[in-house]
């Protein structure tokens, strides 16, 4: 963990965003409560504490620990252990699911090839190097587990096309996870973090040090999770499409009626998975990404609270500041001018990272 540590602060502070989907952060001191959106991550915590809500669910996490995020989620987080002697240091990846799909495809390949006759393996047979014989029984075998991508000749159809296999009853994994680090996992985050040391290494040995963590996560505690971001007809991934859509319309009215279709399930088993997904209704869910939204409108912007509110689906002023105290703890107008004082002064908080929003770091 110590050689964690060092690397993180040894590579935070450098200018520029971090290659191949990176991201390392540091705090120095305990913050208050923060709301934000949680995309696909993986975070690694070196030093430190964090806690993130989530609904009703309250995850902690610390040195030594990993959060997995599945799904874009609206979390509440704060730094409860971090000061300039001892900072909060973590390390996140983003988590793709073409990767993870990926990965499982090739999983799927090694159990139907390793160890087989002559004739029938991967290297042998008429198929061999031609996306026949155990390739395409490997992707015959991903795409029964639901895994996406296929092999062969014929060319996949786009999503939009391809009608939702229904998912099972069974009820969708939690959105956001937490865990032990194992000791390979660590080794892994530790090697990749290093290769900073040596940019002209980073093109050819970041991709396959980031698969060996996608396979560490895959068959650790929190493999069952982190599956069901690669698996194209997976509960989650249905549950997915319904939570980019809301976070993509939510301005609109929202029917929970059509979600469900869009995620291919009838209405009560989607709002089942929904709140095990996410831990609120979808329409909770969409109040909270309109309030985040106004939040940062309001923040970058000097709109009216009023037009802001309008803009993001209230149709009454008085039940936008109201909702907006509840969410935030004060107005509309006075929270703006707080976050603006705190972004113009500086918060002790730096982060070496890519475009993605990472408040589980």
């Amino acid at each position: 963990m110590r050689t964690l540590r060092d690397l993180i602060l040894r590579h935070v502070d450098e200018a520029g965003p971090a290659p191949y989907g990176i991201m390392l952060s540091r705090v120095d001191h305990p913050s208050a409560p923060t709301s934000s959106i949680a995309d696909p991550v993986l975070a690694v915590v070196a030093q430190g504490a964090k806690r993130l809500t989530l609904g009703d669910r309250i995850h902690d996490y610390g040195a030594g620990q990993y959060l997995v995020v599945s799904v874009d989620l609206p979390v509440t987080g704060h730094y409860t252990r971090a000061s300039p002697e001892e900072p909060f240091l973590a390390f996140g990846l983003t988590l793709r699911p073409p990767d993870i799909a990926s990965l499982l495809l090739a999983e799927a390949g090694a159990g139907t090839g390793a160890g087989a006759a002559p004739g029938t393996g991967a290297a042998a047979g008429p198929g061999a190097g031609t996306g026949t014989g155990a390739g395409e029984r490997a992707g015959a075998k991903a795409a029964r587990t639901g895994a996406a991508g296929r092999t062969g000749t014929r060319p996949p159809r786009p999503p939009s096309s391809r009608p939702p296999r229904p998912p099972s009853s069974r009820t969708a994994p939690p959105g956001l996870a937490v865990s032990d680090a194992s000791p390979d996992l660590l080794d892994a985050v530790v090697r990749l973090v290093r290769l900073l040391d040596r940019p002209a290494d980073l093109p050819i040995l970041a991709p396959m040090i980031e698969r060996e963590i996608l396979w560490r996560l895959v068959t650790g505690e929190q493999g069952a999770l982190v599956r069901q971001i690669g698996l194209a007809d997976s509960r989650l991934r249905h549950i997915s499409r319904a939570v980019r859509w809301i976070r993509e319309h939510h301005a609109q009215t929202l029917r929970v009626e059509d979600l469900a279709r869009l995620a291919g399930m009838s209405a009560s088993p989607f709002h089942r998975h929904f709140r095990a997904v996410t831990a609120m209704t979808p329409i909770q869910f969409q109040k909270r990404i309109r309030l985040q939204e106004a939040r940062l409108r309001l923040m970058s912007s000097t709109d009216d609270v009023a037009g802001v509110g309008f803009a993001v689906g209230y149709d009454s002023a008085s039940q936008f500041s109201r909702e907006y105290r509840r969410q935030f703890g004060s107005p509309p107008g006075q929270d703006a001018a707080r976050l603006r004082g705190q972004t113009a002064t500086g918060t002790g908080r730096s982060e070496r990272r890519d475009d993605v929003r990472s408040p589980s770091l």
